[in-house]
């Protein structure tokens, strides 16, 4: 997920600990990768900062870290490969994520342009 945003202060929640180090407001994308994969977390988060000015944080976080192996990365770090997930931090941030009221009207699509541009940007710079 890449489509909600908040400039409210407590928008953002975290794993425990892990919202020591980061934001409270859910107004950034965020690269997560675990140790294995560090060096693609801080190469996309360089070409992303270099193609725009949307805010980014990055982590790098052990796979037993709430939320960090829910999507599609997992399956690679399972067989040993680096990977990266790119996300709005999805349920930490967004009280309707999977639920029926989660719905379009929520999400922030210029904010959702403009992380895909960066990407695009950061990737082709790979």
């Amino acid at each position: 997920m890449i489509g909600y945003y908040s400039d409210k202060p407590y928008s953002q929640r975290y794993p425990p600990l892990v919202g020591l180090l980061y934001p409270n407001k859910a107004d950034f994308i965020s690269v997560v990768g675990n140790f294995p994969s560090g060096n693609l977390v801080k190469k996309l988060a360089v070409g992303f900062k270099k193609a725009t000015s949307f805010p980014i944080e990055s982590a790098v976080l052990p796979g037993f870290v709430p939320g960090v192996d829910f999507s599609d990365h997992w399956s690679f770090w399972k067989e040993g490969y680096p990977a990266i997930m790119v996300t709005d931090t999805a349920f930490y941030r967004n009280a309707h994520y999977h639920q029926g009221s989660d719905t379009h009207e929520k999400l922030n699509y210029p904010s959702m342009a403009e992380i895909v541009t960066a990407l695009k940007k950061a990737l082709l710079d790979f």
